[in-house]
Formats: C-alpha cells, structure tokens, sequence
C-alpha cells in the first residue's frame, strides 16, 4: 500500500491546481467584463450622466443679454416655464435635432449675473456650471475660459472693431484733377505716347527727303524734340497730313483710339469725384483718436475692455460704457466733446446689427482684433462637446445657418461684406482697367514699324547670315589654308 501513497498525493495536488485555474479564470472573465460594462458607460462630469430610458436632460443656462437677436429668455405664465429665443437659442436647436441621442431639454435663466461669468476676459465660467447644464448665448471662445469650461466649435465669426461717424462731402484740393487716375496709369500713358511719337519719327525720317515734299508740315512738326508731345497734340487737335507713310497713318489711328478712351474714362471718374457726395469715416485707424484724446465706448461688462487696454494701449480714463445700440447712438450724436464718445468698440456682431439700425451715418473702420467667435458652454471634460460641435457643422453644412441669419438678421449680415464697411482707398482708375488696351496699341506700334522699316531687320538678317558663314568651320578651314601652304619636299632635294 506504501507504493500507492505517492500517486494519490500527485492526484490531489493536480485536483488544487485545477481548482486554482478554473477560479483564475472566472476572476479574469469578471474583470473583463467589469471592463466591458465601464467602457461602454457614459463619462465625464456634463449632464450626460443623467439619462431617463436613453434621454438625456439637459439644463440651458441663458446669460443675461442687452441684445434680444441673439438671445432672449422670458417666463411663460400659461406653461408655468422659462421660455428662450432668438439666434443663439435657435442654432442650439437645430444642433440637437442632428445628435445622435435624445435631448430634454429645460430652460433656466443663469443663476448669476452675465458680468461675473460669461463677458469679462478674466472672468471663472466653472463656478456656476454644474452637472446637466449647458450655456447658450453670445458667449466669446477666449482661450482664457477654456481653463474652466469647454466650449464647442464656434457658430459665428467674431472679432472687434470700431464704428465711428461718417463724413458727408468732397476731399477736394489742388490736386483733385490728377486722382481719376493713379499713378501708375499716369506713368503708362507717359511711355506709351513716348513710345508711339518715336515710332513715328522714325517712320517719318526720310519724308523729307522725297520729291515734292518741300512744303510738307511734318517738316517742321516732326523732329526729336516733338517724339512726347506730338501724340498728346494730335490727341487733343488732330490735324490732317501730318504723316504721310501708311505705316505712320496706322499707329497714329491706333493711339486716337486708345486716347479717345482715356479721355472718357478720365472725364466720367472726374466727375464724379467733383460731384457726387463721398462718405468717408471720421478716423481711418487708432492712433487719430489716441493722439487727439477723444473718448470711446464699449460694451458694458465685456472683455472688450480689457482689449482696448491690453492690445489697443486706450487710456482707461478715456473708456465709456454702455449697454445697448440705442446708448451707442446717443453717444455718438453727443461727440466726444459733449459727454458722448468718437467711436464704439464692439464684437463685429453686435456692430453689424447696430449698423442695420443707424447704418446711414456710421461705418465700420481700423484695425480688427479676432478671435473665435460664439460658441455653447459645457461643463469641462464632458462629452457631449464634441456630439454639439458635430451637430453645429452638421448645421452649418446642410444649409440651415444660412436661413437662421437671414431670419434675424437679414440677407447680407454674416459671411458678406457689409454695406457699413467703406474702404479709404480713393477711387482712381489704375493701370489694369486699360492694360489691354495698352497691350493692342504698343503691338501695334511694333508691327508696325517692322513693316515700315524692313530694311533694317532685313540688313540685320544679312549681317548675322555673313557672321555664320565667316564663324562656320569650313571657312575657318579655307583661311588657315591660304595662310600656311604646303609645300613638296621633293623639289628641294632634285635642285
């Protein structure tokens, strides 16, 4: 019985080791699918935690707002609820119909005041986000903010720039009669009619020269000193028989043409600039309304002033608050003289919009400071940002941002140059409105006096045809053989 015992015992220690398998492998499947269960739960700290047989609730902050087109929210005493509109709650809107998920949705007014969250560049956004929630209004992505919250994609360009007054009138002096053209069409012309009365003279050299031609007036009038103001003249007082050869005759039809052009043009465009009413801005750039110490507005409760201060070096002392565009209107009728400003700083959204109102006397101008533009808040680290940027490109791409704009804001307000926008430049004509009028004549002219003087190009031909021959080997060949002949050796040795 001894010789059994030591299988038995290998017997019980292979039923351990089976028994310690089998529970490490039941133990690695529970840790699998514990795994399993974790991963395919929802995560971060947003309301995306929240879920009621796969809805998701979602609280809506609406920030205080003094501009009613972007956001508005209002308590509805028949629904006994908060009720939100305007383009910021209706882009929100259309961003929830492209998730993937279920919304509830439940709107509240922001619990605190916009100045402590939402506007100022400094300003902690976490400390009123709380689990659920969501902010939705004309809240600017600053790289600041995104410490505290996460923000989605933004939905509208933005940017700050200044509306000052326009002045009606004509900048008019003692040079207004060259500005219907620029320089460098000025400098064009000079060329082009040089060009042109040297082709002349030197088509014209030899008329005098020919028989019965003593009386001819271009005998007088032709001669080097006449090569710039020959066209100009025959432009302004064209006379007859002034060239004789066709050649001449053609070029000089050439440049009436393109002279009868310029003329037209010069008269309309200045005209134009004698008579009709020009509006231009009261202050082109930042540095007139610094160096004259005028005041400026902004946006109460924005981080539009730190802006001014931080990046266009104002004055605070010279820095006016207000709230709304009709503020901004009365502002800008007082001056800066009189208790009001000489120019508004804002968001250009908000500028457009009181452009849209008041933009018959008021323009856009200077310098803009960019950033992202508008975009909805959410808790940080949450989830759902990334499923809300989705859906507002989703938006934007379908086509129905577009109609959103048009809705509140007319047709020409995002993405086109405004009307309220006015350049400085003047209005002369440049060199590119007439280069192919300039192409045709200066072709012309040279056609034209290769035809005429053909002699030449055909002289020219016969010189470089006797340099080849001269420079070729066989005549190299020749010439070294006249010069080192070779003599027979064998009269030498008979004598």
């Amino acid at each position: 019985m001894h010789c059994f015992r030591p299988m038995i015992k290998s017997t019980g220690q292979f039923s351990l080791y089976t028994m310690k398998g089998k529970c490490f492998l039941c133990l690695l499947s529970c840790f699998l699918l514990f795994l399993l269960v974790l991963l395919q739960a929802p995560t971060g700290n947003g309301s995306n935690d929240r879920m009621n047989n796969g809805e998701i609730k979602l609280i809506v902050r609406i920030p205080k707002s003094d501009f009613p087109q972007f956001v508005n929210v209002v308590w509805d005493p028949s629904q006994q609820k908060y009720t939100a509109s305007g383009y910021c709650m209706d882009v929100f809107n259309a961003a929830v119909t492209y998730l993937p998920f279920d919304v509830s949705l439940r709107v509240l007014p922001a619990v605190v005041d916009s100045s402590q969250v939402y506007k100022t560049h400094h300003a902690s956004p976490k400390q009123i986000l709380t689990e659920s929630e969501v902010v939705v209004g004309d809240v600017t992505i600053l790289a600041n903010r995104s410490k505290f919250v996460d923000f989605t994609v933004p939905y509208i360009a933005s940017g700050v720039k200044m509306v000052v007054p326009v002045k009606h009138g004509r900048d008019q002096n003692m040079w207004t009669f060259v500005k219907p053209f620029s320089w460098d069409l000025w400098l064009s012309i000079i060329i082009i009619s040089t060009f042109t009365g040297l082709a002349i003279l030197i088509m014209e050299r030899n008329v005098n020269a020919l028989p019965n031609q003593e009386g001819s007036p271009n005998q007088k009038k032709l001669c080097p000193a006449t090569i710039l103001w020959f066209p100009l003249s025959q432009a302004i007082l064209p006379e007859r028989e002034v060239v004789v050869k066709s050649c001449s005759k053609f070029v000089l039809m050439v440049w009436l043409l393109l002279a009868f052009v310029l003329m037209q043009s010069y008269t309309a465009n200045l005209t134009s600039i004698l008579t009709l009413d020009q509006l231009r801005p009261s202050f082109l750039n930042l540095n007139d309304i610094r160096r004259g110490g005028y005041y400026v507005g902004y946006q109460s409760e924005s981080f539009v002033y730190d802006v001014l201060i931080d990046q266009f070096k104002f004055d605070p002392s010279k820095l006016r608050p207000y709230r709304n565009i009709a503020e901004y209107h009365d502002a800008l009728k007082l001056g800066s003289q009189n208790g009001g400003v000489a120019a508004i700083f804002d968001e250009v959204p908000y500028l457009k919009i009181y452009l849209q109102e008041y933009g018959s006397n008021y323009v856009m101008s200077g310098p803009e400071y960019r950033n992202a533009g508008f975009g909805f808040v959410f808790p940080l680290n949450s989830n759902l940002t990334a499923y809300f940027s989705t859906a507002i490109l989703n938006v934007i791409e379908s086509g129905k941002m577009n109609e959103i704009e048009e809705n509140y804001f007319g047709k020409n307000y995002i993405g086109e140059v405004s009307s309220g926008e006015i350049s400085s430049e003047t209005l002369s004509l440049s060199f590119h409105s007439f280069s192919g009028l300039f192409l045709i004549s200066g072709i012309s002219t040279l056609l034209a006096l290769l035809v005429s003087e053909r002699f030449i190009w055909q002289r020219v031909i016969l010189m470089a045809k006797a340099l080849t021959e001269i420079m070729s080997p066989i005549h190299l060949f020749k010439k070294k053989t006249r010069t080192h002949p070779i003599h027979d050796s064998t009269i030498g040795t008979e004598d």
